[in-house]
């Protein structure tokens, strides 16, 4: 194996591959939507969600206002519609609209879930911190929409049965191998 090293983060790809989702938000109305692979669980009690988005972003503005937000995760079936509401603005034009996407109704928020995300979370805002040029939100997962039929018995995702998005960087995408899947016993 041949390693380099350099200053600095060059292109920042290098911790990829990461699960890219769609975050949803809306105010007054207004609807967001837009694509984010900056994302992480942060903690189970109370149940947080972190998302790491620019400020300059319309659906960021509306989760300000709103002061909550949804993320969706989708199959890779739907992996050019998650790149086409990365590459417009909503300031500018209804990409709900444009894209032919299909909303269905939050049960604690008003943050639109996709009808074809096969688990979406519904999430409060709770803390919101800037790093850098991203604003990092945290929110409380208030509601979990999922597919059953795509999960185990446990909960966690059948990659046999769906495969989800994971960006690559520089534009590239990909879907894990269900068939590599290890189950390994922490006590053993």
């Amino acid at each position: 194996m041949t390693k380099c090293a350099l200053e600095g983060c060059g292109n920042f790809y290098h911790h990829y591959p990461g699960h890219a989702v769609i975050i949803t938000a809306q105010f007054e109305g207004k609807k967001g939507i837009m694509a984010a692979a900056w994302h992480a669980p942060i903690s189970r009690t109370p149940p947080l969600y972190g998302v790491s988005l620019s400020p300059k972003r319309h659906t960021y503005k509306l989760i300000e206002k709103a002061k909550s937000f949804a993320i969706n995760f989708m199959s890779f079936d739907k992996v050019e519609q998650l790149v086409s509401v990365g590459s417009v603005s909503g300031a500018e034009v209804d990409k709900y609209k444009r894209f032919d996407i299909e909303i269905e109704k939050p049960i604690k928020t008003s943050a639109p879930i996709l009808k074809d995300a096969y688990t979406a979370y519904e999430c409060l805002l709770v803390d919101r911190r800037e790093y850098g040029d991203h604003i990092w939100i945290v929110g409380e997962i208030a509601a979990t929409h999922f597919d059953k039929s795509l999960f185990n018995t446990d909960e966690t995702v059948d990659l046999n049965r769906v495969s989800p998005i994971l960006y690559v960087g520089a534009d590239r995408y990909t879907i894990p191998s269900g068939a590599d899947v290890k189950v390994i016993e922490r006590n053993k």
